[in-house]
Formats: structure tokens, sequence, C-alpha cells
């Protein structure tokens, strides 16, 4: 059964049927595991963070970057 039928068919329910099946559909979206929905909308802020209108670094500034990181670490330069 499509989304559209199933909405048509929701239409023809009484309203304390209507009721009663917003009340299952809640109640089935509580028991989906919050670690997914958690995930989800990290992953959404994350894709967010990463937007930019800079262009990506060159493979030779991500080196420059790295042996800058490492040195700051006080590790050693390879």
């Amino acid at each position: 059964m499509s989304f559209q039928e199933l909405k048509e068919q929701v239409f023809q329910l009484s309203v304390s049927d209507r009721l009663a099946l917003v009340s299952a559909i809640v109640e089935s979206l509580q028991e989906v595991p919050s670690s997914t929905w958690e995930r989800s909308r990290a992953i959404k802020r994350m894709r967010g963070l990463l937007k930019t209108d800079k262009p990506a670094p060159t493979d030779e500034e991500v080196a420059a970057m790295l042996e800058e990181a490492r040195c700051s670490k006080g590790g050693f330069a390879s």
C-alpha cells in the first residue's frame, strides 16, 4: 500500500480511531533506539560543519598541517 492510499484510508476513519492511530505511531517511534536518532542528528550537524566556501586544501597544504601538528605536540619530525 502506498503512502497516498494509506493517507486516504486514514481520512475515512473516525476521529477517535485517528487519535488511536496517532498514539500508536508515536508509541512506535518511542521504541526506536535513541542512539539511532542521535547518530543521525550528529551526522547532519557534522555535514553542516564541513560545508565551506573555501576550496579543499592541496596535498602539500595537508602535509604542512600534519607536520605542524606533529611538531607542536612534541613529536619528532620525520
